[in-house]
């Protein structure tokens, strides 16, 4: 049976981010700064798509640009073969 299943595009993902970051007149500074980080590495991780924000990061990102979560997150489907045993 097949059943379809959501999963996050962490390209497209980033890219949101990255284009919301600029939307709102923030650089990677101030945004590292609103977090808290030692060090932008994350952020860049997350405009790239190669890390995710934890959710209670994304809680943050999306009261940061004024948008919901959905306006951040890239959800597509994907298929998943399950095979039933008899």
């Amino acid at each position: 049976m097949k059943r379809k299943i959501p999963t996050i595009n962490m390209v497209k993902t980033g890219q949101n981010i990255l284009h919301l970051r600029e939307q709102a007149g923030l650089s990677v500074k101030e945004l590292q700064e609103i977090f808290g980080f030692a060090t932008p590495q994350a952020i860049y991780k997350w405009q790239r798509g190669t890390a995710m924000p934890t959710v209670d990061n994304l809680v943050v990102l999306a009261a940061v640009f004024n948008v919901p979560l959905d306006n951040i997150l890239v959800v597509e489907e994907t298929i998943q073969v399950q095979i039933l045993s008899a």
